[in-house]
């Protein structure tokens, strides 16, 4: 996985880059109509039910704009919220709480929807033994921020992006010419190049499993599109050799039913890629 301070540079990436997006060379509807030195309070005000995700995120936002602006926090990441709830005040200037209004609420109500998802998940496993795993099927330039709202929400990162783990998927397979070359030439790699990657290998049936389980080194057998009856054989095959993941099209309906199977993980892009933003304003007081 991404250290801290790769991470945190992802934020950072993904203000500035925001705030240049929607601000351009100046927000000329403030600009326009209230004195610069004029200053305000808002209240960021809940009109949904769910988990709030993204409250640290709007402290760095609005510090990124304007050092000067005071946070008041009421209601924490990752707690649950309904319909009136206020999560925190911002006071200072207001043409800096509106240069950093939008971008506070388009990144809090998709980390919020994340995060209810994920704890959804999260409370279904609950004493299986299973976690839930994000995927890489986020939307392009805001991952960290997805993958920060899967945490809050209780669930676990998978890699962050193709540089930090080897996963081995069906078309490296095929393109490479099987699983036992798919393996071996991977490892050679890492050797050559001095890389204490994981490496995590995708396999489509039994007879898959199988033949990882031949090769030593592999962290993690994805265990892709199983019914529940293989699953559970695939389980018992594994054992203690390596650590598993179930993954493909699994839902809220049927993550326990994968759980019961005895898997370790279970990863779901829905986490991520099918969410209705949580409504949240942020108003003037």
């Amino acid at each position: 996985m991404i250290s801290e301070k790769q991470f945190n540079k992802e934020i950072d990436l993904i203000i500035a880059n925001a705030i240049r997006e929607d601000v351009g060379d100046g927000d000329h509807s403030s600009l326009a109509c209230i004195p610069e030195d004029a200053n305000g309070t808002a209240k960021l005000l809940v009109k949904d039910e769910g988990i709030i995700a993204g409250v640290d995120f709007a402290q760095q936002v609005f510090n990124f704009v304007d050092p000067g602006l005071e946070l008041d926090v009421r209601i924490k990441d990752g707690s649950e919220v309904n319909y009136g709830d206020v999560c925190f005040y911002v006071s200072g200037l207001s043409q800096s709480i509106l240069k950093s209004e939008r971008l506070v609420l388009n990144a809090m109500q998709r980390m919020s929807a994340i995060a209810t998802k994920t704890n959804a998940y999260a409370k279904l496993l609950d004493g299986t033994g299973t976690k839930i795993l994000d995927t890489r099927k986020t939307t392009p330039g805001i991952r960290a921020l997805e993958k920060w709202a899967v945490k809050i929400g209780g669930g676990e990162n998978h890699r962050f992006a193709l540089y930090d783990m080897i996963m081995l998927k069906d078309n490296h397979i095929d393109f490479c010419g099987g699983i036992t070359k798919a393996i071996e030439t991977t490892k050679q790699y890492l050797r050559d190049n001095s890389l204490g990657l994981k490496i995590i290998v995708e396999a489509r049936d039994l007879a898959e499993i199988k033949e990882i389980l031949s090769i030593e080194g592999v962290y993690r057998i994805l265990i892709d599109n199983f019914n529940y009856e293989d699953t559970r054989k695939a389980v018992e095959l594994i054992g203690d050799k390596c650590l598993t993941e179930s993954s493909g099209g699994i839902t809220l309906e049927t993550a326990g039913k994968y759980a019961e199977c005895g898997v370790n993980y279970i990863s779901s892009g829905t986490l991520t890629h099918s969410v209705y933003n949580l409504d949240l304003s942020l108003k003037a007081v």
